[in-house]
């Protein structure tokens, strides 16, 4: 998969800042202030037995599972301590108490998919105040409360091409709907936004966006609610998911329905679980990036932070094992990479 270094760019109006200034009663000065304190050293050495937890959004979540893996390969790379814990629901404080038990664990890493932008920040500035490096990955935290993001592609062509793709299977007009994950997911938040400037522009005057429902990344409620749009929406012609949840449970309803060829699904989704709705003809072209990598790169990200290599500033560079060299973007993104789209005529390639 081609891994072109994007410029970094994230949507600023979900950087909001309230409720994310948490201090300890060992330091009452910004932690950001503290942790880039320290200039980097790029000939540093990567230090051995760091300890790396990663949380997911919920666990028993394939994409999740997949990620994680890619972080799991790089840790015994980097000869460290690999954890990983997560609740079983992506709510918005479902993650707290799990930050606070791997600050009493003393990690050198904490590598977290936020399920909430703020909701997370008190218990991960806590973190970065006891010297504890933090990444997100997947779906970021607010800028103030991490040392650096890991993103899968930037926002804006992951926007974009979800519109793309709407318009190419609903023919060029027509209602669509688009079934996220939860409410408060801020990567599917920044897409949908990006997706809805887009729908604005002349070339999309023909296209309706009639509907945003949310499965909450679960998949018998995001089978209901494909089951609930089409039902609401009879004209319906695309089903768009930005979600690998949502996604596969639309497919599947779809599939054995009497909607099948009439209805479009697209987004975002696991070539392994989307393999046989693409080749029964419910799934035309959908799209995404390596999970692994993700999680692979954030471990190397995480490392280079803990052993001084980089701090998180924009033009800091490191080297990600197998993945090569990265440089550290604007408000510290790292972005992996653009997705890849796939049809009929690929998939078969790709095995994740």
């Amino acid at each position: 998969m081609s891994r072109h270094r994007l410029a970094a760019v994230f949507t600023a109006t979900l950087l909001v800042a309230a409720g994310c200034g948490g201090t300890t009663k060992d330091n009452q000065s910004s932690s950001t202030d503290t942790q880039t304190s320290a200039a980097a050293d790029p000939n540093a050495k990567l230090k051995e037995g760091l300890k790396i937890a990663y949380l997911p959004k919920q666990l028993n979540n394939p994409y999740s599972d997949v990620e994680t893996s890619g972080g799991e390969e790089a840790v015994k790379e980097l000869k460290g301590e690999y954890k990983k814990v997560g609740p079983n629901d992506a709510s918005a404080s479902s993650q707290v108490s799990y930050i606070n038990t791997l600050i009493q664990q003393q990690q050198d890493v904490i590598v977290v998919a936020a399920n909430d932008p703020n909701a997370v920040c008190p218990s991960l500035n806590q973190a970065r105040a006891a010297k504890i490096k933090v990444v997100t990955f997947d779906s970021d935290a607010n800028k103030t409360c991490r040392d650096a993001f890991i993103n899968q592609a930037t926002t804006e062509g992951i926007g974009q091409s979800l519109a793309k793709m709407a318009l190419e299977q609903a023919g060029g007009s027509g209602d669509i709907a688009v079934l996220s994950a939860t409410p408060n997911a801020t990567n599917q938040n920044a897409w949908i936004e990006v997706m809805k400037t887009e729908l604005a522009k002349p070339e999309y005057s023909k296209l309706k966006l009639v509907k945003i429902a949310y499965g909450n990344d679960d998949d018998q409620k995001s089978f209901q609610e494909a089951q609930g749009l089409l039902q609401s929406y009879p004209n319906l012609k695309v089903i768009v998911a930005p979600t690998t949840v949502g996604i596969a449970a639309a497919a599947r309803y779809i599939s054995s329905s009497s909607y099948k060829g009439k209805v479009q699904v697209t987004g975002l989704g696991l070539p392994n679980q989307m393999r046989q709705y693409v080749k029964d003809g419910t799934v035309k072209k959908f799209a995404l990036w390596n999970p692994a990598d993700i999680g692979y790169l954030a471990a190397y990200a995480g490392a280079a932070l803990a052993s001084g290599q980089i701090t998180g500033a924009e033009g800091d560079k490191f080297t990600a094992g197998k993945l090569g060299p990265y440089t550290i973007g604007k408000d510290g993104e790292i972005v992996l990479g653009p997705p890849t789209e796939f049809t009929t005529d690929n998939i078969d390639k790709f095995n994740f």
